[in-house]
């Protein structure tokens, strides 16, 4: 048959694939800004218009759209570049974080300006939550993208030298909105070769044989990989700059399976199709192995050992009993402090699985290039990744190449939330493409996030509390067990910082603290915004808020009176982190906009007739980077242009760090941001740096930035005054020039001179920061809900939380970083989870049955930033990537216990869990 398709105002004839979507048809023609989400019609991540309508590419057959006009995101902009007004807007309100799900947002938005004024106009852009119910985004809290749609204006083009501390826009924003930012596959490789997993279907077992054959029969398979063609070497998928934080208990491929999902064989072809059909052919002879779910019943006696075998060199804790890792301790004598007490509560609390559901899925492309000295190849892997150099590291020593023939680069990355600093596609790729010489590409299914990526981490926690009638402490003990799952990547790290500055935020004279990572064989567990301390404040914050509701007391009044001050020492069972600092001190004003808020509301007054309301607060502290070291180097050169280029390591996925970068340049050179390059998250771009995790973009990477900046402003002063013979304090240094006591020297002719005078290193600068000393950030989430006791529905009638954000480099992304956290922590609190089945098979590897946040189902947060300026962090700044995330829960569960009189200890808290409460309380007062 014929086919015409004609695709932002060209025509292609080729044929589709049987069967083949309209998303993969357009990808393959290169244009990259249709995105894969989900490839269920559930995210929105993939819509274009097809005549004029807005669809979800990856649901419409490219069959029907034969003789059909195509517009995606890249054809919205006129032919001589000029913007769309709708993405004029989004650029305006800086609509986006990572800018995967963007597209959607503009192309969805797009036909519904289009729609206004004519008969088709229904009324959806003055009701977006029914405008949006087909679009997800996981990084904003939605409030950005509704003021885009709006059209309010965010974005500053602050003066030379004053970026710090305005709305500059994204760099990459104009490539997001026009769908040109490039993200891991959204580039073109020829003679690519695509990779399929096999999945284990058992819970544990062992494998006795495997038969490949009828595999290697299906046409285009090229390879099947099984733990026969993978090194024998154990390591960990977790990546931290020190590798002995995580037990070595991972291969690449294995002849044990632990869990439902596991990777049983790759196999390779020529198509995706074909992968599919290798996986299927594959003949695999198991034997079953008893299996537990229970962290509880695999501590016990007689429990299967998951990792049975494995001596010291693993770093297991106890094998035996399936303990990944463990931590005790105590200060003072809890029980001496529980005598002293006038009250004891005592409460176990459990956190569920959530998954990370970064719209990019897990995945990477291992091709070869040639060497530039031209002696050979060298692999590249281009990486969906938080951590390009540490997954260098990786691979250099699993498969014993050196660091120079290797090079890990990551485009933009389109989310990661802690989800992507794991090694769990390089590996393998690597594997396929050192094995064949050919490129290979895996891109994980939103299928394989649920049950072949990693989740956070389950928690069981129990409290008991002391407390004096005037609301001292007098003891707090805690015992916390962590189901880590199959594998125990993060799981002895999390443990361990979730029991720090959740203790350490609270005097109390006696503490003491029983903490257990423990293997199971579900799905494994990893590292997840806010690395273990929200499961715990979880905890902490609930029962502070009962101690207060016991004593008749007002719950800020006892959190006021019992949390440490400026200055005081960080104590907790696990002991005090010496490089660990109050450098800065917000709580109290954290604390006071909460009070000022709770005196002014009157969002109760919205509330529907007959039901229930209430109000609640939760707080915390958090570390502004991870302990043990967090190193970074960056490198701020002069080009010949008179512009200046920043070389560093960490990479972008929403985040911000790329901005944060530019304006702490651009305000120790002088400049503005527009006059600044960035290369990032390049093996090839500096000597090292550790990641984008641990809220360590701008504290320890904009560290290093700066250092490099301010260092290279006293060079080039230095040079001007050489080349002018005037003396180097009357050098200013501009935007596009030195002033030397009145006689301008272009930066380009600075340049020239620099080399004329044999001075070239002058040009350029380096910057170092190791991440320690550290100081903390504080964070306060207050809320207003109302709940219906017919049906259990909650409503958040207002939201409220205070930041100590240090010195705010960037109000505008700093507010979107906190929204954005909220947003995340009320989809955990409220509906999220990853549930598994007795064998620990995950049930719900879908978004429509993983319920997201939604732009209906997300309030608006009202976000204040304390006054604060830390001495640690670059001009003040400290983090806040995760710490807004660990506050709410606790907050949530606090006003429903102030509207309803119950304590809610699991989560999520669904409405039927709620409805199910009130109808028992009601059913017990009945009696």
């Amino acid at each position: 048959m014929s086919y015409e398709l004609h695709v932002n105002g060209r025509t292609f004839e080729e044929e589709p694939r049987g069967g083949q979507c309209l998303r993969t048809y357009l990808r393959e023609r290169g244009w990259f800004g249709v995105k894969k989400g989900c490839d269920a019609g559930d995210c929105g991540a993939c819509t274009v218009h097809v005549d004029g309508e807005p669809v979800h590419s990856c649901l419409y057959p490219a069959a029907r759209a034969e003789g059909r006009t195509v517009t995606t995101v890249e054809g919205l902009a006129t032919a001589d570049g000029e913007l769309h007004p709708v993405q004029s807007k989004f650029l305006d309100a800086q609509g986006y974080q990572c800018g995967f799900c963007t597209a959607g947002f503009l192309m969805t938005t797009a036909a519904l300006e289009a729609e206004r004024g004519t008969e088709h106009d229904d009324g959806k852009l003055d009701d977006l939550p029914r405008a949006f119910k087909g679009n997800l985004c996981r990084c904003t809290g939605y409030r950005a993208i509704e003021d885009a749609v709006r059209g309010v204006k965010h974005t500053e083009r602050p003066c030379a030298g004053q970026a710090v501390g305005r709305n500059v826009g994204a760099p990459a924003g104009p490539q997001v909105v026009t769908g040109t930012a490039r993200y891991t596959f959204d580039i073109e490789v020829p003679g690519l070769l695509h990779m399929k997993l096999l999945r284990s279907p058992h819970p544990h077992a062992r494998i006795l044989a495997i038969d490949t054959a009828p595999a290697m029969r299906v046409p285009g398979v090229v390879a099947v990989l099984t733990h026969e063609d993978a090194p024998d070497t154990l390591y960990s998928s977790a990546r931290h700059e020190h590798p002995t934080e995580d037990p070595d208990d991972t291969r690449v491929l294995d002849d044990v399976v632990r869990y439902v999902g596991q990777r049983v064989a790759a196999v390779v072809a020529d198509s995706e199709q074909a992968a599919e059909e290798g996986c299927r052919r594959i003949e695999v002879t198991y034997e079953v192995l008893p299996h537990v779910t229970d962290p509880e019943e695999a501590m016990r006696p007689g429990a299967p050992v998951i990792h049975a075998g494995k001596g010291p060199d693993a770093r297991i804790a106890r094998v035996a009993e399936n303990v990944a890792g463990e931590v005790h301790g105590e200060t003072g004598s809890v029980e001496d402090g529980f005598a002293e007490a006038d009250l004891v509560h005592e409460e176990t609390f459990r956190t569920q699985r959530v998954q990370h559901a970064s719209l990019e899925t897990h995945g990477c492309v291992a091709y070869f290039e040639p060497k530039e000295d031209g002696t050979g190849e060298r692999l590249t892997v281009r990486s969906s990744t938080q951590t390009p150099f540490l997954t260098r590291r990786a691979l250099c020593a699993l498969y014993g190449l050196p660091e120079d023939e290797v090079r890990v680069v990551a485009g933009r990355v389109g989310g990661g939330f802690g989800g992507k600093q794991e090694m769990l596609t390089e590996d393998i790729v690597t594997l396929a493409a050192l094995r064949l010489r050919r490129p290979v590409k895996l891109e994980y299914t939103r299928a394989e996030q649920f049950y072949g990526a990693t989740t956070r981490h389950p928690f069981t926690i129990a409290v008991k509390a002391g407390v004096r009638r005037d609301g001292t402490l007098t003891a707090l003990r805690m015992r916390v067990v962590s189901n880590t799952g199959a594998y125990g990547n993060h799981g002895p790290a999390v443990m361990f910082h979730s029991v720090g500055e959740s203790f350490a935020v609270y005097r109390a004279p006696h503490k003491k603290v029983d903490a257990y990572s423990v293997y199971t064989n579900v799905v494994p567990a990893g590292a997840f915004r806010g690395y273990g301390l929200g499961q715990v404040t979880f905890a902490v914050e609930s029962v502070m808020d009962e101690l207060a509701r016991r004593l008749g007391m007002d719950p800020l009044v006892l959190r006021e009176k019992n949390i440490i001050g400026p200055g005081e020492p960080m104590i907790s069972p696990i002991g005090e982190e010496e490089d660990l600092h109050i450098a800065s001190y917000g709580l109290d004003q954290c604390l006071s906009v909460v009070r000022k808020a709770i005196a002014e509301d009157r969002s109760a007054d919205d509330a529907p007739e007959g039901w229930l309301t209430g109000q609640g607060t939760g707080m915390a502290m958090i570390a502004t980077g991870p302990p043990g070291g967090h190193y970074a180097d960056a490198r701020v050169s002069l080009l010949p242009d008179g512009t200046y280029d920043i070389a560093v390591g960490t990479a972008e996925f929403g985040n911000g760090t790329t901005t944060v970068h530019k304006q702490l340049t651009a305000g120790a050179l002088n400049t503005t941001e527009d006059r600044i390059a960035i290369r990032q998250s390049d093996t090839d771009v500096v000597r090292h740096d550790t990641g984008a995790f641990g809220s360590a973009g701008t504290v320890v990477a904009g560290k290093a930035v700066l250092l490099a900046a301010t260092s290279l402003e006293q060079r080039l002063r230095t040079l001007a005054a050489r080349h002018t013979g005037v003396a180097r304090h009357l050098c200013v240094l501009g935007a596009e020039s030195v002033d030397c006591a009145g006689r301008l020297v272009t930066l380009k002719e600075l340049y020239e001179a620099g080399h004329a005078l044999s001075a070239a290193d002058e040009l350029a600068a380096d910057g170092h920061w190791g991440g320690s000393p550290r100081s903390v950030a504080f964070n306060a989430q207050w809320f207003r809900v109302a709940v219906d006791p017919g049906t259990g529905e909650i409503r958040i009638l207002r939201s409220v939380h205070a930041a100590d954000a240090g010195k705010v480099m960037n109000p505008m992304q700093c507010r979107g970083q906190v929204e954005g956290g909220v947003a995340q922590a009320l989809g955990a609190t409220l509906f999220e989870t990853v549930r598994v089945d007795d064998r620990g098979e995950v049930t719900t590897a879908a978004f429509r049955r993983y319920r997201l946040p939604q732009y209906a189902d997300v309030p608006r947060t009202e976000v204040t930033f304390t006054e604060t300026s830390d001495s640690i962090g670059p001009l003040g700044a400290k983090s806040m990537s995760e710490s807004p995330f660990n506050p709410v829960a606790p907050a949530l569960a606090n006003a429903l216990r102030d509207a309803t009189g119950i304590r809610f200890t699991e989560l999520p808290v669904t409405r039927d869990r709620v409805w199910l409460a009130l109808d028992r309380r009601a059913g017990d007062l009945g009696r």
